[in-house]
């Protein structure tokens, strides 16, 4: 059967984005222990956040490009702690949003000798507290004494994600905000809010974090963290069940090596998030594929 280069890599030094893949040779074993039917290179569950549109694009982009290699490949979308939990059970196969060494420290030390940490593909990822770029302040030094401008209120995400805890432990009480609302809800909330409120006109602030396709779509801007509270830059990792590596040895080897630059990340995410109104983002993807071959033709294994 004819080779076919169709698995994510890491294309360089330069970090470009590759496939490359050989579905041609002995099919590996599905999850779980399940063997795949003659045609399947095996099934695979990966493991997506809610509301964290970098995994949603990751995950669509991998599950493309491995389908595409011959595996039956299911998204099963969680909150963060059921996440981390069916991950080190083996309900799940993999996840590509990890956020380390901060975001979700405590679920990797909780469940961490349970799974396995097969390498970040992008080291720039930061929390942030954003506000529309026309607002009267510029730092979380002053948010407190204009929280009225701002009707008294942070808009957050889900309770249980790791910037909603960076925000209570550390970003709330080192600047004195415990007198504002901390509203938490979920991520689509959040976004709804934002975009209402840059729409109209109107002082928003709301936690959000980067890369996030919400910093092309509406008119935005960080406020400055001079105490750190929220944390220095981190790494995007990817983590899979204890022995996936041993089932899909050369699924793991295509996952280690994988790199993705924000440019690269924002381009799929306006494509998928903000150009187009769908949740079908098959095609999307597909066309992203398309219209960024060199990446995927650059390299072979």
């Amino acid at each position: 059967m004819t080779k076919r280069r169709n698995a994510l890599l890491a294309a360089s030094a330069a970090a470009a984005l590759v496939l490359a893949g050989c579905a041609g040779e002995t099919g590996e074993n599905g999850s779980n222990g399940d063997e795949g039917s003659p045609e399947s290179q095996g099934s695979i569950t990966l493991a997506v956040f809610n509301g964290w549109d970098e995994g949603i694009a990751t995950s669509e982009l991998w599950k493309a490009v491995l389908e595409d290699e011959g595996y039956d490949v299911t998204l099963e979308y969680a909150d963060v702690a059921p996440l981390f939990a069916g991950l080190s059970t083996g309900d799940y196969d993999f996840t590509t949003d990890v956020w380390l060494p901060g975001t979700h420290a405590e679920y990797v030390e909780e469940f961490g000798e349970d799974m396995t940490d097969l390498g970040s593909w992008n080291e720039n990822a930061a929390l942030t507290v954003a506000v529309n770029e026309d607002a009267p302040i510029d730092s979380l030094t002053e948010l407190a004494e204009n929280a009225d401008a701002f009707g008294n209120q942070i808009v957050g995400i889900e309770p249980g994600a790791g910037l909603t805890a960076a925000m209570e432990d550390a970003v709330i009480p080192n600047y004195g905000l415990d007198s504002m609302e901390f509203t938490t809800s979920s991520t689509a909330a959040m976004l709804t809010e934002l975009e209402a409120a840059t729409n109209a006109g109107e002082n928003v602030v709301v936690t959000l974090w980067e890369p996030h396709w919400a910093y092309g779509a509406f008119p935005i801007k960080n406020l400055e963290d001079p105490e750190g509270a929220l944390g220095d830059a981190e790494g995007l990792h990817i983590f899979s069940r204890t022995g996936f590596d041993s089932d899909f040895p050369q699924v793991a080897d295509w996952l280690s090596n994988f790199e993705m630059s924000l440019e690269q990340l924002y381009d799929l995410e306006n494509l998928l998030f903000v150009d187009n109104d769908t949740d079908d983002y098959g095609p999307l993807v597909d066309q992203w594929i398309a219209d960024n071959q060199e990446y995927f033709d650059s390299h072979t294994v």
